[in-house]
This record gives C-alpha cells, structure tokens and sequence, in this order.
C-alpha cells in the first residue's frame, strides 16, 4: 500500500493578504495575525486531499495544525507521529516533521508551504528523497511544487494508482524577504529535491530576470493608457510590466505589491486584500495584473491582495492582462494559470481571455482550472 507523508506548515502565506510579502520568522507571523491574516495553509492542504479520497493509500502525518487535523477533516484516519515543541510551530518543528516521516517508511513527503518550508525540508532531507510540495506561500521561486493545490493532489493520485510518473531534481530556491519587501528580488539557490514530475501540474522554476524589452513595455504601457476610463478604479498589480503603465501614468509604483489608481491619480499604495475590498465596492473597478515569467500564474503568486471575494465582486470582465509576448512563448504552450484559492473562483475565471501584448495588439490565451 502507497504511504503517502503529510506536513503542513499552518502559518506559510499569512504575509499575503496583509501585504507583508512573506511569511518567514515568528515576528512576521505574529504581525500578520494582530492585522486580521487567516491562516491558509490547512485550506489549500485540504483541495489536494480531496483528490485522493478513495485511493488505496495510508497518510502518515504530524500531529494537529501540521497534518493530522486537515488529514482528518478530508475523510482519512492517518498514522500520527511525533509532537509539536510548545507554542506556535517553527522551522524546527518542520524539519522533525520531514525526518520522523522518512523514519515512519513513507513513499513521498506532501507538505504544504512556501520557499522557506521547502528550504526545511531540503535541510532536513537527502536529496534522492521524493517529494512534492502544495502551494501555500507569498512567495514560490521553487520547483518543487505543484501549479496548484488540485494539481498536486494529481500528482500523487497518478502515483498511488501505479502510473508511470518521472522523478526529477527540481531547486529550492528562496529569497531575501527584507529586500523583496524593498522592491528587490534576490533569489538565493539552497539545493535540489526529487519531484515527481508530470508536466501540465508541476511548476517551473521562476524566472526571476528583468524584463528587457523596453520598447515592448512602452507599447503595453502606451496602449492601455490611451484605453483607460474616466471615473474608473484600477487596481495595479504587482511586476515590471504593470509598473510600466505606471511610468506612462508618472505615478509612484509597489513592484512587488499591489496600489489603486483612478482618473490618472494614486488612491492608496501597497493594500491589503481588505483595504482593496473597501476602497472598490461601490466603485467601477478594473484589475491589472500580468504574468510571472516561466511559471504563467496571473493570480496566486506574489498577489495574495487580490482576494477570492474580490475577485468575484470584480468578475472576469473587468480582468486586464497584459504580458510581452516573449513571456506567453517561454510558457511552450501551457495555459496561464488562476489558483486564487477558491475553486469557485478559479473555474469562473478559467476558459480563453485577452492578453495585451503591445500597441492596438493582443491575443487570445487560455487559462486553466487545474
């Protein structure tokens, strides 16, 4: 029988929503929670297990927040192993987590986190031993995880059931939160991990250079301005080409966060998923956002602002993407992906939608429900 090990890091991606743009150390995470963040984790863990209700598997898990009780709410009664040290769970607990799993004759390690859990269990783990990861973090520079929460669930459903599922090396890779919280991204290599690798659910390592088509950018940038509506509030996401169109506008720019505009001037810099909530109800609204190199995520990467509840109060219709088309051909075909967390809302905003890719030019691309 597959056995199947679980860790669930209950606080990865609580930075998110509260614009902190990470999770990392008891300080962030406690800040996160005293400015109303929920806690995520546990959530996305439970729609990868929902794929594996049914299969012939045993789950061997951590106890409470960090496995067992997700484990348990999904329908399975697991092996529980180990303790959790007093108080909130740490980076330590992680790691005893990953090494009492291995000691308990696991088959594979699902955990749920961000860049700084899979550093953990890349600390904890030799190299040869296969896992896979849930995205749950701010932050996934790492190929170690599935597009989607669902999508890993595939993944080791294709697994139990016998299919044939490659395993490669895949880096973990994390960044320096201090300086990505100051417009600055800098990845940091910190080893490999074996995955089980099937191509249309496992995510590619990011693409992390800048953006050097400037002469791209500047038509995105010029087209869509000259589209712009009066009385209407944009909310800008975050990434190069975004800022772009907030260069032609001459306005102050979050790279890596999320600010409001409207009738060509700045309403708010850097909002929380509850302060985009308030400033736009009532108000015609338009959603700017622009897709991470390599990976094609539109929403659930570095954009936690942009809430399950936003979403729908804003509706696909008034979603604008916009992206050079050299980003859409590094994706080799495979669809742009939304993985907002509610799979409700993932499906209304899956199908075909319009990607600007420069002056009076764009294209139509599809977008997955994976």
């Amino acid at each position: 029988m597959f056995r199947l090990g679980l860790i669930v890091n209950p606080l990865a991606g609580v930075g998110g929503s509260v614009a902190l743009k990470g999770s990392d150390g008891a300080e962030t995470a406690r800040k996160a929670l005293e400015l109303g963040a929920e806690p995520k984790a546990n959530l996305r863990t439970l729609q990868a297990l929902e794929v594996l209700s049914g299969l012939d598997m045993k789950l061997v898990t951590y106890p409470g927040e960090m496995g067992e009780d997700v484990a348990r709410e999904a329908g399975f009664e697991p092996e529980v192993v180990g303790e959790i040290t007093a108080g909130a769970t740490t980076e330590k607990d992680t790691e005893n987590a990953a090494k009492a799993l291995v000691e308990h004759g696991v088959d594979l390690i699902l955990f749920a986190g961000g860049d700084g859990t899979a550093r953990n269990i890349c600390n904890a783990l030799h190299e040869s031993f296969p896992v896979l990861g849930i995205p749950a973090g701010v932050k996934i520079h790492s190929g170690v995880y599935a597009v989607t929460p669902k999508a890993a669930g595939e993944i080791v459903a294709m697994l139990v059931r016998g299919e044939l599922v490659t395993l490669g090396d895949q880096e973990v890779r994390d960044i320096d939160e201090d300086a990505f919280r100051s417009g600055v991204v800098r990845a940091k290599y910190y080893g490999e991990l074996q995955v089980p690798q099937e191509h249309r659910y496992l995510q590619h390592v990011k693409d992390g250079g800048k953006e050097v088509e400037e002469l791209v950018l500047d038509d995105i940038a010029a087209d869509f301005v000259e589209q712009m509506e009066d009385d209407v509030r944009y909310i800008m996401g975050s990434g190069t080409t975004v800022q772009s169109v907030m260069d032609e506008l001459g306005l102050g720019n979050t790279l890596l966060g999320v600010d409001l505009i409207e009738n060509g001037e700045l309403i708010a810099s850097d909002c929380t998923a509850e302060q985009l909530l308030q400033l736009t109800e009532g108000h015609e609204t338009r959603l700017v956002i622009t897709i991470i190199g390599g990976q094609g995520h539109i929403i659930g990467r570095g954009n936690q602002q942009l809430s399950p509840a936003l979403l729908k109060q804003i509706g696909k219709e008034n979603m604008r993407v916009i992206a050079t088309k050299s980003k859409l051909r590094e994706l080799d075909g495979r669809p742009l992906i939304v993985d907002s967390g509610d799979s409700e809302v993932n499906k209304m905003l899956s199908g075909v939608i319009p990607v600007v890719t420069g002056y009076h030019d764009s294209v139509l691309y599809r977008v997955a429900d994976l």
